[in-house]
């Protein structure tokens, strides 16, 4: 459990980086505004694990053999958004901006599930199970719109750099989706969203 903890914290400490340096890659001013606002909700998410780490006795400075392979993903997104950015090719950094967010985003959900887990099975730490559970509600909806809205995103400007029409905001965005179920009915009415924009 400590090593999932330190692992989700840095994968915090990292998304704050990446949200950072995708900021100055959004090009769209949907894009950039929802990225402020997970910016804001990812360094919450920071302050709620600090807050769990007290509350559990744990050492948030701690350090792991996965903790530093975690940072070490992190820097390499953050790496790949200066990289993108730095060629000049405003359209293809924001894209790739935008994968290297659902990468960062993707492991943040798998975390904050276990996570979720966790707390639910309890086992005999009854104390333990209740200040995991508190973190879990606290994010749970948070962590599913970053993961699902951002892939929207992705999906979308792919689509768009492909000369093909796309919808932006995308789908998942526009029908404020928070689960995988949301995020798949979203994606099915791409096509009437498409005939909807082409109206107007």
């Amino acid at each position: 459990m400590r090593e999932l903890l330190l692992q989700a914290l840095e994968t915090e400490i990292g998304g704050i980086q990446v949200y950072t340096n995708a900021i100055q890659c959004a090009v769209n001013d949907d894009l950039k505004k929802e990225w402020h606002g997970y910016l804001e909700q990812t360094k919450n998410h920071r302050e709620i694990l600090l807050s769990a780490f007290e509350q559990l006795g744990l050492d948030a400075k701690m350090q792991s053999p996965g903790r530093q392979v975690v940072g070490h993903l992190g820097q390499a997104l953050v790496q790949a958004i200066k990289m993108a950015k730095e060629s000049g090719d405003a359209a293809g950094a924001e894209l790739v901006a935008c994968e290297c967010v659902v990468l960062a985003e993707t492991k943040d959900h798998a975390n904050w599930e276990l996570i979720g887990q966790a707390a639910r099975k309890g086992g005999s730490d009854k104390a333990r199970a209740d200040v995991l559970m508190q973190a879990y509600q606290q994010v749970e909806d948070q962590e599913d719109e970053h993961l699902y809205h951002s892939k929207g995103w992705a999906r979308e400007l792919w689509i768009d750099s492909l000369g093909m029409p796309a919808v932006l905001p995308p789908p998942e965005e526009v029908k404020h989706v928070e689960t995988a179920i949301g995020a798949a009915r979203a994606e099915q009415q791409r096509a009437t969203m498409l005939k909807d924009q082409r109206k107007h």
